[in-house]
């Protein structure tokens, strides 16, 4: 295993590179809670540094939900990405959750820093909401017996390639899509700045109830979308396209550009199992190429609550990314 704690559930990760050392940063809660599930609402943002991604340095959490009074972030704080601006300033957007709503409206969150351990809010935090013009476009409420909250989470935030600006990916869901599990949505956003933002229309919909975790680059000629999904929301439509049987693990989209237009890549799921072994990945550029990271799954009996071993990923000659396993070693 790669980022572990004794005591400590691991589970979703996002990494930064500054200078030669690379930053990991992963939800985390306490063992002690017993069943996996409730590590969710007890969770806080953990940081560690590796040079080569294998061997870690923890430092100890670095961010949690708002603790004084009443706010939109004082239940979770969940997976989010981390970006440097031109000033050299490092920037944190993350999911938040408010007590006051159950923790089941999910908003996106920024904050700075300037070593990328201590963070402060700009403002309250609050960076992202689904509001505007374009709020329509999104299920903007929570849909009681329809799904289970009101997704806007895991924001993904990259620089425009065409502009000065800046692009964020997110989980959301589609509205007026009566299948619940065909409404899962990648939503959009973009800003100038990194500090004020517009909501865009989602630049994906259908195929499960959620995309979770995106996570966008370029690799050669094409750009991915890699997201995390679960076997049972797969959509009808999904499950008589796909050649396997449903499978939880991670998959992704294919586009020219980064605002689309998007569309499933073809096959099976491109690192799926049942039951999952590995959730929430993110694909990290090395010198020696890409790889991929995600935390040990194993489902609720098995939960491994730790962050894998890298393994390289290939774009094959039609343009779809591969998992290469770890060659044996010959007895």
């Amino acid at each position: 295993m790669v980022i572990a704690l004794d005591g400590k559930w691991i589970w979703d990760s996002w990494y930064a590179k500054d200078g030669d050392t690379y930053h990991g940063f992963f939800l985390q809660a306490s063992t002690s809670l017993i069943d996996p599930d409730l590590r969710h609402l007890n969770v806080t943002q953990g940081h560690a540094t590796s040079k080569d991604l294998v061997n870690w340095t923890h430092l100890g959490t670095m961010f949690g939900p708002q603790k004084n009074g009443p706010a939109w972030d004082d239940s979770t704080t969940w997976t989010g990405s981390v970006v440097q601006g031109a000033d050299g300033l490092w920037h944190l957007f993350y999911t938040g959750t408010a007590l006051s709503e159950k923790s089941l409206y999910q908003r996106v969150g920024h904050a700075t820093s300037t070593d990328l351990h201590s963070w402060e809010r700009v403002g309250d935090g609050l960076a992202l909401d689904i509001t505007g013009p374009n709020a329509d476009t999104y299920e903007k409420d929570h849909m009681v017996g329809h799904w289970h909250d009101r997704a806007m989470r895991d924001p993904w935030v990259m620089k425009d390639p065409d502009t000065d600006g800046w692009l964020m990916y997110f989980t959301a869901r589609a509205p007026g899509i009566a299948e619940p599990n065909a409404g899962g949505a990648i939503g959009f956003a973009s800003s100038p700045d990194l500090y004020t933002w517009t909501l865009r229309p989602p630049v994906f919909t259908g195929g499960m109830g959620q995309l979770e975790v995106p996570q966008v680059f370029k690799a050669g000629t094409q750009w991915y979308c890699l997201f995390c999904t679960a076997g049972p929301q797969w959509s009808q439509h999904y499950r008589r396209t796909n050649p396997q049987s449903p499978v939880t693990g991670n998959h992704y989209l294919i586009a020219d550009h980064p605002r689309g237009p998007w569309r499933l890549a073809p096959g099976p799921l491109f690192d799926g199992a049942e039951p999952c072994q590995r959730y929430a990945a993110r694909i990290v550029e090395t010198p020696d190429g890409l790889v991929i990271l995600g935390f040990a799954d194993g489902g609720k009996d098995k939960f491994g609550g730790y962050v894998t071993d890298p393994e390289p990923v290939v774009i094959g000659p039609d343009g779809l990314l591969h998992v290469q396993p770890p060659a044996k070693v010959a007895e």
